[in-house]
């Protein structure tokens, strides 16, 4: 089978974030407004090219102080800066529908090569026989390598701010005919 284009359904999908805070607990975020760019034969991803787009503007940390804090020059720069991105270079099978895929994020100005772990949940058709692919990914990004480095420290020691970003996306997409 040869690589289909396969459009991303954001309302059965979603990309997540977790951080650690003041070393003690740990902050959770999402992003409501991501696309992709998929050409993929979901049975062999290693042929596949992928290239995702996050608006770093939807982030949702349920605290709106919080998240207009983070659209500032502090950290993400919205204005500046609106999007993260992400273009596949090389994936590589590590199991049984499972791989790493390696590419190139751009954060805030700054591009870095990152791995991320990804799984092929399944493939099937919905009621009205549109041809549905689960995919689902993690990975972690070091905030300050992306020139991230806002935080405080505490006066009993350690950062308010974790500097690891632990990331986790739920794709599902539809293969276009």
């Amino acid at each position: 089978m040869s690589n289909a284009k396969w459009i991303v359904d954001a309302t059965h999908s979603s990309v997540d974030f977790t951080i650690r805070h003041m070393m003690i607990s740990k902050v959770k975020g999402t992003f409501h407004t991501f696309d992709a760019d998929i050409e993929a034969n979901p049975s062999d991803l290693t042929t596949a090219n992928i290239a995702f787009s996050v608006d770093l503007s939807s982030i949702d940390t349920r605290n709106a102080d919080r998240d207009n804090h983070l659209r500032t020059g502090d950290f993400f720069d919205t204005e500046n800066h609106p999007k993260l991105t992400f273009k596949s270079a090389q994936i590589s099978k590590t199991d049984d529908d499972e791989y790493a895929i390696t590419g190139e994020v751009t954060l805030h100005g700054v591009t870095r090569t990152e791995t991320f772990s990804a799984t092929f949940e399944g493939e099937g058709k919905d009621p009205w026989g549109n041809v549905k692919a689960g995919f689902s990914a993690k990975g972690s990004l070091n905030r300050s390598d992306y020139g991230l480095t806002y935080n405080a420290a505490l006066e009993t020691g350690g950062v308010l701010i974790a500097d690891e970003v632990k990331i986790s996306l739920e794709i599902q997409a539809s293969q276009q005919a």
